[in-house]
């Protein structure tokens, strides 16, 4: 079994095709999905999503290239539409993205914050994006799991080795995607062959990153077994092992599903 830990299932073109994206993916051994809210006016495609789907559950956030149009959404507001549905079971994607920009820094870490408090007063993880922001993201982590516990998910993790395993420090787990299988991902692929396996999860980050052979193609949930391959063979380990472990992780962070 795996679990497609990071899917934005609400973008084409897959959302016009739902039932054979996701039969594809169940077909290939993907038992559950969670699709990652991006911004407030889509959530409640989320919401529709999860309801229809056994397989799909949701989360509820603002990327951070949304933050400046989202800079009234605070902690309170993020709670409360975490009750929407009992199949909302995380936070994000929220972090900081300082290789595009497309938001002020300031308002991207003051989004990020009220993220955080959130996961922290719910106890739900955080799903958290970051790039070209290493020092930042992780002085504002180490900050908040100094004053209170907090579940930390990496998505799409592309960063530094030393970034890595000062994550793991502070408790994070960290999700690997297809650009783990790119030929020019070398640096990448090393340090996940030197992450503990018991800490990793995966994703598709679909429609994005397909993963080789596949590169360039819209990505979707089912190309995710490609990913896993390639990381399983990297860590010698049999392709069921490594799926199961990866599996037990998403529940020891996100609890069982049912």
């Amino acid at each position: 079994m795996i679990i497609d830990s990071h899917c934005h299932l609400t973008y084409e073109p897959m959302y016009s095709s739902l039932d054979k994206t996701i039969r594809r993916a169940n077909n290939d051994g993907v038992k559950y999905l969670l699709t990652i809210s991006t911004e407030d006016k889509s959530f409640k495609n989320i919401l529709q999503i999860v309801e229809n789907y056994t397989s799909v559950y949701g989360t509820y956030g603002i990327h951070p290239h949304e933050a400046k149009k989202h800079k009234e959404i605070k902690s309170n507001y993020i709670v409360e539409k975490l009750k929407k549905s009992k199949k909302i079971i995380g936070i994000g994607e929220s972090g900081l993205d300082f290789y595009y920009n497309h938001s002020e820094k300031k308002d991207q870490i003051s989004s990020f914050l009220e993220h955080i408090d959130a996961s922290q007063k719910t106890n739900l993880p955080l799903i958290v994006h970051t790039r070209s922001a290493e020092d930042d993201t992780l002085e504002i982590l180490k900050k908040a799991t100094q004053k209170k516990d907090l579940k930390i998910l990496i998505h799409c993790f592309t960063g530094t080795k030393e970034f890595a395993f000062k994550l793991l420090d502070i408790g994070a787990y960290i999700s690997a995607s297809g650009v783990v299988t790119f030929k020019k991902s070398k640096e990448l692929a090393d340090t996940f062959k030197k992450i503990p396996t018991s800490r990793i999860l995966v994703e598709t980050d679909s429609p994005y990153l397909a993963p080789e052979p596949l590169r360039g193609k819209p990505n979707e949930p089912s190309y995710i077994i490609h990913t896993v391959k390639f990381l399983s063979n990297l860590k010698n380990i049999s392709y069921e092992k490594f799926s199961d472990s990866t599996t037990q992780n998403f529940f020891n962070l996100f609890g069982r599903l049912n």
